[in-house]
């Protein structure tokens, strides 16, 4: 990826001349094995172009979206704009899927990506997923 300039279209608005523009990626996983993983292949792939949050759960995710009832801290919740989520589809509470049409639901003129991790092979989730 090439360097973002400020003033164009896309992820480099708002950016000054030059910067590059990370992109923020949420990590969601119950499995800290896995969450570190992933964090860590992001991190070292992107040679810093990417800023991981990592939660644990799809509740804390939705925390840090902002789509939950739950009392945040409203700057905070600015700051942490997320430009692509990866999480686990199997998560005790809340599933992968059950965040991905909580995402999907949010009035967004630009919706954030969603990619759904799985180690089971299951088609019938597969499918559901395609078409929440």
């Amino acid at each position: 990826m090439e360097e973002a300039e400020g003033g164009g279209e896309g992820e480099g608005e708002g950016e000054g001349e030059g910067e590059v523009v990370e992109l923020r990626v949420l990590v969601v996983d119950d499995s800290p094995v896995d969450r570190r993983m992933v964090e860590g292949l992001i991190k070292r792939s992107g040679k810093g172009m990417f800023q991981v949050i990592a939660v644990d759960s799809g509740k804390k995710a939705m925390e840090v979206l902002g789509l939950n009832n739950a009392k945040t801290d409203s700057t905070a919740a600015d700051e942490q704009k997320i430009d692509v989520i990866l999480t686990d589809y199997c998560m005790p509470e809340m599933s992968g899927f059950d965040l991905l049409k909580a995402v999907r639901e949010q009035s967004s003129p630009k919706p954030i990506p969603v990619v759904i991790m799985s180690s089971e092979n299951e088609p019938q989730r597969i499918d559901r997923v395609g078409d929440p």
